[in-house]
């Protein structure tokens, strides 16, 4: 179980970086792209420590959209 843990979270690590440097919008450039990964990836946390997924995703989600606004990883477009 602690292997899918390490390897989700590594997963989430190669896509923090997910933007085009040429100046297009990146997955992690907007707040509902933010939101996204981050219901995923408390989906797949919540699910490797036997947790409620639905919740793990809900708050992976706030905790994606917030991180916008909380200027982790740079701002965000409008």
């Amino acid at each position: 179980m602690r292997s899918v843990l390490v390897l989700s979270l590594l997963a989430l690590g190669a896509l923090a970086g997910c933007n085009d440097p040429y100046g297009g919008g990146g997955i992690t450039q907007s707040q509902a792209g933010r939101a996204a990964l981050g219901a995923g990836a408390g989906a797949i946390i919540a699910d490797a420590t036997d947790q409620n997924i639905v919740a793990g995703a809900a708050l992976g989600a706030l905790a994606g959209g917030a991180s916008c606004n909380a200027g982790v990883g740079g701002g965000c477009r409008r």
